[in-house]
């Protein structure tokens, strides 16, 4: 019964993302993706709540994955943290400025306040990007490679200091094509920085 429940979410995320993909999320509606799925409304209801819970799913499916070996990539108990740092922060910012990752990005902040995708993309994405980077920073803290501190403040702080660079030209939409030599340059001055105020103290 379960395999069959999740075919069938599989198969309704798949009509989905084929009905976004040719009308965009705000003119295409449940009933459209009901009636090209079969069934009834309710059955897509009870997989997705909302529109901006499918259309959330549909957008995340296919990177999860990927978000997830992201922040795997630390390792909390590296001799050179910094060094950990900065390879997860090059591959963070390639993450997060992909052409597909940067569209959703932007779609969730246009919509936010017309609907509950950007409280989605917060809760789902930023915060939890942000417990991920807190757990191995505390990690990394207890075995005494980062100084003690407030690791929750610290990944904010880290995951700030990696955008700070192409942030406003990234919310102002004047953010062409980042190079893979403008996200090291950009995440080696973030990492020092954050070392500057969270590295172990030599003396």
């Amino acid at each position: 019964m379960a395999k069959k429940s999740d075919a069938k979410r599989q198969h309704i995320l798949s009509v989905a993302a084929q009905a976004f993909q040719e009308h965009g999320f705000e003119r295409t509606s449940m009933s459209e993706i009901c009636a090209r799925v079969g069934g009834s409304k309710a059955t897509l209801y009870n997989y997705f709540p909302s529109k901006d819970e499918l259309f959330f799913e549909v957008m995340t499916r296919s990177n999860n994955t990927e978000f997830e070996a992201v922040f795997r990539s630390i390792d909390p108990a590296a001799e050179d943290i910094a060094a950990s740092l900065r390879d997860f922060g090059r591959r963070w910012l390639t993450f997060l400025y992909s052409p597909t990752v940067k569209a959703n990005r932007h779609l969730a902040i246009s919509v936010s306040g017309r609907s509950d995708l950007g409280r989605l993309m917060f809760e789902r994405g930023v915060l939890r990007g942000q417990d991920l980077a807190a757990d191995l920073l505390r990690t990394a803290m207890g075995l005494g490679r980062l100084r003690q501190a407030d690791p929750v403040v610290a990944s904010r702080h880290l995951l700030s200091l990696l955008e700070s660079e192409l942030m406003e030209r990234f919310l102002f939409q004047v953010l062409d094509k980042v190079s893979d030599a403008e996200i090291k340059q950009v995440t080696d001055r973030a990492i020092d920085v954050f070392m500057a105020a969270y590295g172990r103290s030599r003396g």
